[in-house]
C-alpha cells in the first residue's frame, strides 16, 4: 500500500519556469488539478511530502494551503530528506510513490520502487522510473501519477465518495 507521495516542484508540481517581477518578486504557477489530487489523497488518509532543491515562501504557502504532511526546501541530498521523513513517520520505502524531473531528484527516485516522471522530464530519468507520465510538469502529471495511485490501490471509489 501506498502510504506516502513524494513531491519535486519546479519541473514536475510547476512547470519549472521561474518569473521574476521588477520587485525581485519570484512567480511559479500551480495546476489546480494536481492540487485536487493532492488533497483527495490526503483525505483518503494518506501522506504528501515535498522535497525541493529550492527555497520558495509561494512553495510554502502552496504546501500549506493544501495541507501537505512535510514541507523540506533547499535540500541538496533529497534521498538523505526522504529517509528522514521516512524514519519519522514509520512509513518504509515500499510504500511510497516519488515524482521528479530532472538529476537532482535519481537519489530519491532510487531509494523507493514506485517512481515517476513527467513526460518532459530529463532524459537521464526515462531510464530509471518505474513510469514515465503522459503530462508534462505543471501540467498535470502529479493528478496523473495520484490517479495511478489510486487505481492501483483500488481506491477508485472512496476517491470519487470525497465529492458526492
Amino acid at each position: 500500500m501506498i502510504k506516502l507521495v513524494v513531491l519535486d516542484v519546479d519541473g514536475t508540481l510547476s512547470d519549472g519556469k521561474i518569473t521574476y517581477t521588477s520587485n525581485n518578486e519570484e512567480i511559479k504557477s500551480f495546476n489546480v488539478k494536481d492540487g485536487l489530487g493532492i488533497a483527495t489523497w490526503l483525505q483518503l488518509g494518506r501522506k504528501v511530502a515535498i522535497i525541493t532543491g529550492r527555497n520558495s515562501k509561494i512553495v510554502e504557502n502552496r504546501a500549506k494551503e493544501l495541507q501537505i504532511t512535510y514541507l523540506k526546501q533547499g535540500i541538496h541530498n533529497k534521498a538523505k530528506a526522504l529517509k528522514e521523513i521516512l524514519d519519522h513517520s514509520n512509513i518504509s520505502s515500499d510504500e511510497v510513490a516519488v515524482i521528479g524531473d530532472d538529476i537532482n531528484d535519481l537519489s530519491m527516485i532510487r531509494a523507493v520502487k514506485y517512481s515517476f516522471a513527467p513526460k518532459d522530464c530529463a532524459k537521464p530519468l526515462k531510464k530509471e522510473v518505474y513510469k514515465v507520465l503522459k503530462k508534462r510538469g505543471g501540467e498535470g502529471a502529479v493528478r496523473e501519477m495520484i490517479d495511478y495511485l489510486i487505481k492501483k490501490e483500488k481506491l477508485k471509489k472512496q476517491f470519487y465518495e470525497i465529492f458526492i
